[in-house]
């Protein structure tokens, strides 16, 4: 019976180390942007390279978990269970026996971006160049790509961040300051999409006019070319059959507003106009003020205004690129950029203390952590 119970001892010890294995794999899988059949499917092998088996036990994994101190976090749960038999207990009882080991690893940000470029190959995925003057309080720049240059600083361009953090190199001229990183984070692990569960708009209803003083949210089948004084009322604008433009010498207000570029739609914004835009700070679409097509198969999107214009929100392009040009932020700073891929010119102050205006932190640089 010794013998029995000091093997159950021992096959308990193997079952947490495969669990603990398969929580931090699949959390790392999650924190690069992995979807829940990913996370499991990572999470599984490392449990069965790690001595679990399949054909005779079971594994359940839960992103995010469903109990304890970590439940509806980011942070993934592995529940391993193993029937074992019974022999010299088995006089005692006939009662099925089965070993159990939980495990659950988190991913907490080690810093926040406010600048974040998705694409994991391309070279200068996030480029500052020109005479921009970019200055990020309280954030970073963060580019997936393993490029040598995924982050490139060129020309007389001045950026103030808190760090430089790329999945490959960085390359930078002598106007960056670096206030929280004393050298820039190189070879970092690839951070998940912060909007990869943002649903995408369904167009419903008739085609808008896009004529008048005051504008409805709704369907614009053949695209929106904005001209003189505009007002745009709460709600989201569908962008479909033409491009989003602001014309020169344009004046556009609209606060509550979410624009979403359908497939080949995209922004183009002239530098004379003047723009006074801010994204919902509740609902759905809460801190996004304009989203790209996920199935877009690249092209280039423009903004830029003078420097009384003010986007208030994240600018979100997953599939394409985004020149940032204009001499503008939002309220309080608050700008994010989320793009395939970054080229920025213009000159701006951003914040990364958003909440109140409906817009949440964009991790990066998440450390992985076993906490239960």
């Amino acid at each position: 019976m010794g013998v029995e119970t000091t093997y159950w001892s021992y096959k308990s010890l193997h079952l947490q180390e495969a669990a603990d294995s398969a929580a931090h794999a699949g959390a790392m899988e999650q924190r690069s942007g992995g979807d829940a059949g990913r996370v499991t499917s990572v999470a599984t092998s490392t449990a069965t390279e790690n001595g679990f088996d399949a054909a005779h036990e079971t594994i359940v994994v839960n992103s995010p978990p469903t109990s304890g101190p970590a439940a509806g976090k980011a942070a993934v749960e592995v529940i391993l269970t193993s029937p074992t038999a019974r022999f010299m207990t088995a006089m005692f009882s006939d009662q099925p026996l089965t070993l159990k080991a939980r495990a659950v690893a988190t991913y907490n940000s080690a810093a926040t971006a406010c600048v974040l470029a998705l694409n994991p190959t391309a070279p200068k995925a996030a480029l500052f160049s020109g005479n921009t003057n970019v200055g990020l309080t309280g954030c970073s720049v963060m580019s997936n790509s393993t490029a040598i240059d995924s982050i490139l600083s060129q020309g007389s361009a001045v950026l103030r961040v808190d760090c430089l953090i790329s999945a490959g190199g960085v390359s930078l001229n002598s106007g960056v300051t670096l206030n929280k990183c004393d050298t820039p984070v190189t070879h970092a692990p690839a951070v998940g999409d912060p909007f990869k569960t943002l649903a995408t708009p369904v167009s419903s209803g008739p085609c808008r006019s896009t004529r008048g003083a005051t504008l409805q949210p709704g369907n614009y089948c053949s695209g929106l070319s904005l001209s003189g004084k505009v007002n745009l009322s709460a709600g989201t604008y569908i962008i479909a059959g033409g491009d989003l433009k602001i014309n020169a010498n344009a004046d556009i207000t609209g606060t509550g507003v979410t624009f979403y570029l359908a497939n080949g739609s995209h922004v183009g914004f002239n530098g004379n106009s003047t723009m006074q835009l801010s994204a919902p700070t509740t609902g759905a679409y809460a801190g996004v003020l304009m989203m790209g097509s996920r199935s877009s198969t690249g092209g280039k999107n423009i903004v830029n205004g003078n420097a009384t214009s003010m986007l208030t929100g994240a600018l979100y392009f997953p599939k394409e690129e985004l020149d940032y040009l204009g001499n503008f932020s939002g309220q309080g700073g608050c700008t994010q950029v989320v793009a395939d891929t970054i080229q920025w010119s213009g000159s701006t102050t951003i914040s990364a203390d958003c909440s109140s205006l409906g817009m949440t932190p964009i991790p990066a640089m998440a450390i992985v952590r076993l906490v239960e």
